[in-house]
C-alpha cells in the first residue's frame, strides 16, 4: 500500500492563519487594556484632575473686598478660582439673599468664607445651597437660627465696637427712616486694625462703608454651620468682636478652630494664616486625590495588561510548539 499522504498544505496554511488571528486578537486585548486608564478613572467617579472648589470670600461691615486682597492672591497662586463679591451691608436678610443669588452662578463645589459680619451672611445664605461644602469664619459672627448680632455681642466682654460707632440717620429706599452705622475716624484703627501700620491699614479701612442698623437687629433665619463642616479663626486681640465670643461660637459649631494673635483685620495682617485655613477647608490640593485615584487605576490596569501580554506569550508558545510538532510529524493537525 502506498504511504499515507501528509496533511494537505491548505490545511496547514489555514491553521497557521487561525493561529495568527488568535495571537493578533490577544495582542489587541493587551493594547486595549493598557489604553484603559482614562476610562477607568471616569468610572470611579473621581473628579477630573485639577478640579478644585471655588472659594468665595465675603467681607464684613465698614469695609469692602479690598481686605481680602492678600488671601485671594495666595489662593489664586495655588490654582483656586476665587471670588470676592460685594456685600451690600443693608441688613442680614437682604445681604444673605444677595449672596445666595451670587452663589447660584458658581459651578461646582464651593468653599464659603466670611469675615466679621460676613460670617452671619454666609451662614444664612449657604443653608439652602448643597454645593457649599465648607464654611470658614474669620473673626466672625456665627449666629444660630433666631439669634441677632446685637444679642450675641452682649454675651461676652472684650468688644469696644459699640462705643466706637457713629450712627447717622438715613432714609431707606422704601421711604422709611433708618440708621447707618460708621466707626468713628479716631477709633477705627484701634478697634479694627490695631496690628497694622497706619499706612498699611489705610487700604483696608479706607472704604469706611456704613452698616445698615437693621443688620444688628435682624434675626438669622438659618445656621448653615449646623449641617456644613466649618472652620473658624479666633483673633485673640480682636476689639470689634470679643475673642471669647468667637471661641464660644466656634465650639458650639464644632468647627475646626485656630487662634491667631491678631486684630479684627486678620485677613489683612495675617493673610498666610487665613489662606492656610481656607486651604484646609477646601481639603488641600484636589490634584493629590485625583493622582491617587489615577495611580490605583493604573496599577489595576497594568495588572490586566500584564495578564493579557502573558496570555499572548503563552499563545505564541503553544503555536510555536504546534509548528514544531508538525515539522517532526508528531501532530495530526493545527490547534485551534
Amino acid at each position: 500500500m502506498p504511504p499515507s499522504p501528509l496533511p494537505a498544505p491548505r490545511t496547514r496554511i489555514a491553521g497557521r492563519r487561525r493561529g495568527r488571528t488568535v495571537a493578533a486578537a490577544l495582542a489587541t486585548a493587551a493594547l486595549v487594556a493598557v489604553a484603559v486608564p482614562a476610562a477607568a478613572d471616569t468610572d470611579t467617579g473621581a473628579d477630573p484632575a485639577g478640579t478644585r472648589p471655588t472659594v468665595v470670600l465675603v467681607h464684613g461691615a465698614f469695609a469692602d473686598a479690598a481686605g481680602w486682597k492678600g488671601v485671594a492672591e495666595r489662593l489664586r497662586g495655588d490654582g483656586y478660582e476665587v471670588m470676592t463679591p460685594d456685600n451690600p451691608l443693608r441688613g442680614l436678610a437682604a445681604d444673605s439673599a444677595h449672596l445666595a443669588e451670587v452663589l447660584k452662578g458658581v459651578r461646582g463645589p464651593i468653599v464659603l468664607a466670611g469675615h466679621s459680619y460676613g460670617g452671619a451672611v454666609i451662614s444664612n445664605a449657604a443653608a439652602a445651597n448643597p454645593r457649599v461644602k465648607a464654611l470658614v469664619f474669620v473673626s466672625a459672627f456665627m449666629p444660630d437660627k433666631g439669634e441677632s448680632l446685637s444679642e450675641l455681642g452682649t454675651r461676652f466682654t472684650g468688644s469696644e465696637l459699640n462705643a466706637a460707632l457713629k450712627p447717622v440717620p438715613v432714609k431707606n429706599a422704601d421711604g422709611t427712616e433708618g440708621t447707618d452705622l460708621y466707626i468713628r475716624d479716631d477709633r477705627i484703627h484701634e478697634v479694627y486694625a490695631a496690628d497694622l501700620p497706619t499706612d498699611t491699614a489705610a487700604p483696608t479701612t479706607a472704604a469706611r462703608r456704613p452698616l445698615g442698623g437693621a443688620a444688628l437687629m435682624d434675626r438669622a433665619t438659618a445656621a448653615a454651620w449646623r449641617s456644613i463642616p466649618s472652620w473658624a479663626l479666633v483673633a485673640t486681640r480682636d476689639k470689634a468682636i470679643a475673642p471669647d465670643l468667637e471661641r464660644f461660637q466656634a465650639k458650639r459649631a464644632k468647627a475646626h478652630t485656630v487662634e491667631v494673635d491678631s486684630s479684627h483685620a486678620v485677613m489683612a495682617s495675617h493673610p498666610d494664616a487665613v489662606a492656610d485655613l481656607v486651604r484646609q477647608a477646601a481639603g488641600g490640593s484636589s490634584d493629590t486625590s485625583s493622582m491617587a485615584s489615577t495611580g490605583i487605576s493604573t496599577l489595576i490596569v497594568a495588572g490586566l495588561g500584564g495578564l493579557a501580554v502573558l496570555t499572548v506569550l503563552t499563545g505564541a508558545g503553544i503555536l510555536a510548539a504546534s509548528h514544531r510538532r508538525r515539522i517532526t510529524g508528531g501532530g495530526t493537525g493545527p490547534l485551534i
